[in-house]
């Protein structure tokens, strides 16, 4: 009995230990399961938060530029309006305050240069195409101070035609020169060995940019032939092979001018990654990652548009594959950038999928009839809506230009910029096809573009790297930033901690300081700063009397790698060229006055000081040959000291009915003047005003003991000798706006006036801006040069609708 309970007891104590111990495997397991999945979770969460800290930091600023038309002849000024966005929400970004556009040459040397001020996101500007230009194609280019800390590729540029009629173009005969340039793009990034890849392609004529129609086949290195493929839209296409290990592949292309091209495909790795993606349904995407001696890990899935994450996800590598399905509704709209992790946090792979913008502006346009004589008024209805019979106010910028031969419509859209164009590498045929069309074939191209095209506004190294990123530029939230350096003249050596001062004299005083940083740089903000000036650079000479000042330009010295098609005008177009060329004197000859009207730029014209303790226009006293006595005759406000030889200034200090005892901040016409001898020295018969600050005053760091100022007649500092270790130059500021100018014909009078009017630009507005109801008007005439004319008119709301609307309409010679 006892035995029997003995080995009954035994077996329990057995069952529990089994028990136990199958209690503890299987808590192992699930921990053993669990740390994967948290080291991935933890891994995608560190990702999410590395791109949040990253976007926080790196506000994207977008410029767009409508210029007024494709093709200009020397001796024609170019206009255009600047568009400043948010790059994540595309909403008019009022941060920068300048804007700098250039006109490139095809060796990339700026040939034309303005900064132009923004306001509200908004800005516009002109240039005066000379003469000296060579004919040829050219771009424009438009950028931040900020933006330049990210690279040239986020830059806008568009191309222009500039001819100079006034030189001999040398017509060449029509010839087939054409070379093409074909480039192959593995989806994801590379092609593996073993994994079946897509293979996209790009064909175009280098001599002019477009897409071409060509068809051919891949072979092995043994000839063996793997794939076929035909472009499929502007000589973009794709096809799909699996490599073999060990292999090399040759691309063998039949060309439009019969010839044949042998392009090696992009090298075959042993092991790697592969990403497809494909439609899953309507609703859905499906993305597979795939890959080749990779044990079994985990790989992170993120979802991005514009800086926006939309996906964040994980999933792990079972036999080689991964696969995600996206719902398309948690994409934002435009370009989404799929971007494959390892468990390492370094990018593998990379996809783009396009998601069409649902929204636009809506513009309605029309003139009030559809054929015009020559000198008659048109007069143009224009409506902004966000959807149809939904009213909104909209800034908009309007162009009539003349269609002919030498130019046609414009290659730049405002809305497919932004939403396409600008966050896609190269250059995009006919970017407004992929907005206006629809169908299966437009999806095909859509997604061939986006394999061919692939693109980040930023670099993955910047995102993930530990330390946070110093920028070099900074916004220019108030006004331009004129950047220099301070040496040691003698050495060369850099000069940290020196106090500099930038003056422009004039009769409006504009006086600004900086401290140079431990690397000698020194940054100005020149707030309200327009036009052609000399600025004078120094420090306190009787304090730092041995350094070297340079003044940098703040245009960018770095240029985007894109293709320049060649430039070719052939002899058939010499009758439309002779228009042109006689359209450009005309001007010039009978209404050249016009032609230089700029607009004030509406600024304060008070002194940065602002309104002055006493003032003394000197003209109402005796004047006086010497400043001396001037100073102790009518200027209460400060007491002239003779010590040790030299003339010293103290300024009554009027709160406490006490006086500075060291010298105030002297100016003449702005600029600073630190010896109090040469000052006495100069003529007061040169000086118009005198004001005296009688407090200390405050200029940003710096305190002075009262401020003395003397302005000249012409602000031109009257002959005043400057210190020879002062440096003197021209500076080009803010640009000044020029008033478009265009004949009025309202009354017969000027109906029948003789002089000839050949303008090929009939309007151009850069500031339209529609009223609640969305509506606004505006008028304008025909001129004497009949034919087809396009009204472009491109413009976006407050909450970054963009939207844009093209129509034509005839004008006729009047009957005799």
């Amino acid at each position: 009995m006892k035995t029997n309970q003995m080995r009954t007891l035994h077996s329990m104590a057995h069952t529990a230990a089994r028990r136990g111990l199958y209690l503890l495997l299987g808590a192992v397991l699930m921990i053993t399961a669990t740390v994967p999945a948290l080291a991935q979770t933890e891994t995608l969460r560190s990702l999410v938060q590395d791109f949040d800290a990253y976007r926080s930091k790196a506000l994207q600023e977008k410029l767009y530029l409508h210029l007024d038309r494709p093709f200009y002849a020397c001796g024609e000024t170019m206009w255009f309006k600047v568009y400043n966005t948010d790059g994540t929400l595309h909403k008019p970004l009022d941060l920068s305050k300048v804007a700098y556009v250039e006109v490139l040459d095809e060796g990339l040397k700026p040939v034309l240069q303005g900064k132009i001020a923004l306001k509200d996101g908004t800005g516009n500007g002109s240039f005066v195409l000379p003469v000296s230009l060579t004919s040829g194609n050219y771009k424009v280019r438009a950028y931040t101070s900020w933006m330049k800390n990210f690279g040239p590729e986020f830059y806008f540029e568009t191309p222009v035609t500039i001819v100079n009629s006034f030189t001999n173009l040398g017509f060449a005969p029509v010839q087939d020169s054409a070379a093409y340039a074909v480039q192959f793009f593995p989806e994801g990034g590379n092609l593996v060995q073993g994994i079946s890849g897509t293979v996209a392609f790009q064909g175009v004529n280098k001599k002019t940019g477009k897409g071409v129609d060509f068809a051919g086949k891949v072979v092995d290195n043994n000839g063996v032939e793997v794939a076929q493929f035909r472009s499929h839209k502007f000589g973009i296409g794709q096809f799909t092979f699996t490599p073999a290990a060990a292999a090399t592949y040759t691309a063998i292309i039949e060309l439009p001018n019969r010839k044949v091209l042998r392009q090696k495909l992009p090298q075959v790795y042993e092991q790697g990654y592969s990403l497809h993606l494909e439609e899953y349904n309507a609703d859905q995407l499906q993305l597979t990652v795939a890959a080749t001696g990779q044990q079994p890990e985990a790989v992170h899935l993120l979802g991005h548009a514009r800086q926006i994450i939309g996906v964040a996800e994980s999933a792990r590598l079972q036999q080689g594959a991964a696969t995600f399905v996206v719902d398309k509704n948690k994409l934002a709209e435009g370009i989404n950038h799929f971007t494959v992790f390892n468990n390492q946090k370094q990018p593998v792979c990379e996809r783009l999928y396009f998601k069409r913008p649902t929204q636009k502006l809506q513009v309605e346009a029309s003139t009030d009839k559809d054929l015009y004589t020559t000198r008659e008024k048109v007069t143009t209805s224009l409506l902004t809506q966000a959807q149809a019979g939904q009213a909104v106010p909209a800034n908009l910028s309007v162009s009539v230009y003349k269609l002919d031969a030498l130019q046609g419509e414009s290659a730049t859209d405002i809305n497919p910029y932004l939403w396409l164009t600008s966050d896609l590498k190269g250059t995009v045929e006919q970017p407004g096809y992929y907005f206006t069309a629809s169908g299966p074939e437009v999806d095909e191209a859509v997604d061939n573009l986006m394999l061919t095209h692939g693109w980040s506004r930023f670099r993955w190294e910047d995102v993930l790297q530990e330390q946070s990123t110093n920028y070099k530029f900074l916004p220019e939230y108030n006004g331009h930033f004129i950047r220099g350096k301070v040496t040691d003249a003698e050495t060369g050596a850099i000069a940290p901690s020196i106090t500099t001062y930038l003056a422009a004299p004039g009769k409006h005083v504009r006086f600004y300081s900086a401290t140079s940083d431990k690397e000698g740089l020194m940054q100005f903000e020149a707030k309200d700063f327009y036009g052609p000036k000399e600025i004078v650079v120094q420090s306190n000479f009787l304090k730092d009397s041995t350094y070297h000042f340079e003044i940098f330009s703040p245009f960018s010295d770095k240029y985007a790698a894109r293709p320049w098609p060649g430039f070719d005008i052939e002899e058939h177009l010499q009758q439309e060229l002779t228009q042109r060329h006689i359209g450009v004197q005309v001007p010039y000859t009978y209404h050249e006055k016009h032609l230089n009207v700029y607009r004030a730029p509406g600024i304060d014209s008070t002194a940065f000081y602002g309104k002055a303790n006493a003032t003394y226009l000197l003209d109402d006293y005796v004047r006086f040959k010497v400043m001396e006595e001037v100073m102790r005759e009518y200027v209460p406000g400060v007491q002239v000291r003779l010590r040790k030889g030299s003339f010293h200034f103290n300024v009554l200090n009027s709160p406490h009915s006490s006086l500075f005892y060291t010298n105030p901040l002297v100016l003449l016409d702005g600029v600073p003047v630190f010896d109090i001898d040469k000052i006495m020295a100069f003529d007061p018969r040169k000086v118009r005003k005198l004001e005296v600050f009688t407090s200390r005053y405050f200029h940003g760091p710096h305190v002075y003991t009262g401020l003395v100022s003397y302005t000249t007649y012409q602000g031109d500092l009257a002959g005043f000798q400057l210190d020879p270790r002062s440096l003197l130059i021209e500076y080009e500021g803010l640009q000044l706006q020029r008033e478009f100018y265009a004949p009025s014909y309202e009354s017969d009078e000027q109906r029948q006036n003789r002089l000839p009017d050949f303008r090929n630009l009939l309007h151009w507005s850069p500031n339209v801006v529609t009223k609640a109801d969305g509506k606004a008007a505006l008028n304008f005439f025909t001129s004497d040069d009949a034919g087809r004319y396009i009204v472009v008119v491109q413009g976006m709301t407050r909450s970054g609708l963009a939207g844009s609307k093209t129509f034509t309409f005839e004008v006729r010679q009047q009957a005799l």
